[in-house]
């Protein structure tokens, strides 16, 4: 979200889920190995460091070239979970690799095939104990739409992220399994992006991979008729990626460099597979357009800079050159999608010189019209602070006392406090405003948005408990 009074987060006007912790060397909820602490608490500072990087940048693409190797994806997750705990054991005694992306994939694919080998020779002799139950039918492989697609494709975590997002998977199940296994995110950071407790975003997760399994869903980029089933859901695994990466929501960093490219790079990939689209070059020219703010987003000291405070120098323009061209074209032709209205909010940020000279009544209009697409609680708060910026603090404040009544999904989400009390802060009503900014502090993991509310809290007279 862009939000001109509370920390500058997100992109567009969806939720940001969290990253996988760049301190967990192995895969996020996975069951603990006997000897995964032991081995870890023995590595070496440099191999530990190694494992936990390497995590953190190339979980998604060890797990999807195993993947597309084995077919079979608890098979990979569990695999290149293994391939992980070994990697503490062999660099700490051997040094770490020159390319330890190509020593974790190598070593899980060895794993993989192993395991297959040996659940081959159990099938081979389970006859001779039990009467074998059927075997359900695989899906049937279509024809591919063209002679190497997959060339043209050439990226395995793409594969891995339309085979996640299968249409005989509930649209949710799509997009979470994708951010689970390709984004290695936890199930907590998960059910915090759709604002559902971790139990039921467990629950949804665990069905998908079953029926993944059990209708033997073949791991494979779709044909051309069927990639329109699955877009919808693919571009939104890219933009919670790029979220994830343009906000952590924890950690010392502000911004997730590997995840944000990641998404961009993969959005560009999906551009070039369906090029008539116009809701992907919307979601491109969206993240090209809220990237170009990157280097104003902290000043010197590494304090975040909301937008008006922003020097509009450093923007990159020519990302803004390109996605305001993608805007263009992404709005033509009827009726606009989602993304594609998001990405026409952030360019009139983009285009305009100053942050008082912002047209914050087409940016209104523009908000109403994403409501119509998209009633997400979230778009709701963004324009009740866009409303506050064209009617006055008084009206947003009002809108947002509306939506806390109506809709309880943003209970825990921390913008939520955070715009109230920039607004009553605006209003002069101090002592709420500090109440706010603290019970956003309390939601805030997030080093440099925790600064940022201290300090607020600070300039009302009130010490912001850690």
């Amino acid at each position: 979200m862009t939000d001109h009074g509370s920390p500058e987060a997100g992109a567009g006007a969806g939720s940001s889920p969290a990253p996988v912790r760049p301190d967990a060397p192995v895969r996020p909820d996975a069951p603990a190995r006997p000897d995964a602490a032991a081995r870890s608490e023995a590595a070496s500072p440099d191999a530990g460091a190694a494992v936990a990087e390497a995590h953190r940048r190339e979980w998604a693409f060890v797990l999807a070239a195993t993947a597309r190797v084995v077919r079979d994806l608890d098979i990979a997750e569990e695999c290149v979970q293994d391939a992980y705990v070994a990697a503490l054991d062999a660099w700490s005694r051997r040094g770490v690799p020159d390319n330890p992306a190509a020593w974790l994939t190598t070593a899980a694919r060895r794993k993989a095939l192993d395991t297959l080998r040996r659940d081959k020779t159990l099938r081979a002799k389970l006859p001779l104990l039990v009467e074998p139950e059927p075997e359900p039918e695989p899906e049937p492989e279509p024809r591919p739409a063209g002679a190497g697609q997959d060339d043209v494709i050439g990226d395995d975590r793409l594969r891995l992220v339309f085979t996640c997002c299968h249409p005989a998977l509930a649209r949710e199940a799509q997009v979470a399994l994708t951010l689970r296994l390709v984004c290695g995110l936890t199930t907590a950071e998960i059910a915090g992006a759709f604002l559902v407790p971790e139990a039921t975003m467990a629950a949804r997760v665990t069905r998908a991979k079953k029926k993944i399994s059990a209708a033997r869903i073949a791991y494979r980029v779709p044909a051309a008729p069927e990639l329109p089933d699955r877009l919808d859901a693919v571009l939104t695994v890219i933009h919670l990626l790029y979220t994830t990466g343009h906000t952590a929501p924890g950690g010392a960093d502000l911004v997730r460099d590997d995840l944000a490219d990641r998404a961009i790079g993969l959005a560009r990939m999906v551009l070039e597979l369906m090029p008539d689209e116009r809701e992907i070059r919307g979601l491109l020219a969206l993240l090209l357009l809220t990237h170009a703010r990157r280097p104003a987003r902290l000043d010197a000291a590494g304090r975040l800079l909301l937008l008006a405070e922003q020097d509009r120098t450093r923007w990159d323009q020519a990302a803004i050159a390109e996605g305001t061209g993608l805007v263009i074209s992404a709005l033509r032709g009827g009726r606009p999608g989602r993304f594609a209205l998001q990405a026409a909010i952030a360019a009139v940020h983009a285009e305009a010189p100053s942050y008082d000279a912002t047209d914050w009544r087409q940016l209104l209009g523009l908000y109403d019209e994403l409501l119509k697409a998209w009633p997400s609680p979230v778009v709701a708060l963004n324009r009740a602070v866009v409303l506050a910026m064209v009617a006055g603090p008084a009206a947003g404040l009002a809108q947002i006392a509306e939506l806390e009544a109506q809709d309880n999904r943003l209970a825990g989400y921390r913008y939520l406090p955070a715009a109230k009390a920039d607004l009553l802060r605006r209003e002069g009503r101090d002592q709420e405003a500090a109440q706010a900014y603290q019970a956003a502090l309390e939601l805030a993991d997030n080093d440099a948005e925790r600064a940022f509310l201290t300090a607020r809290l600070a300039a009302l007279g009130v010490p912001g408990d850690p």
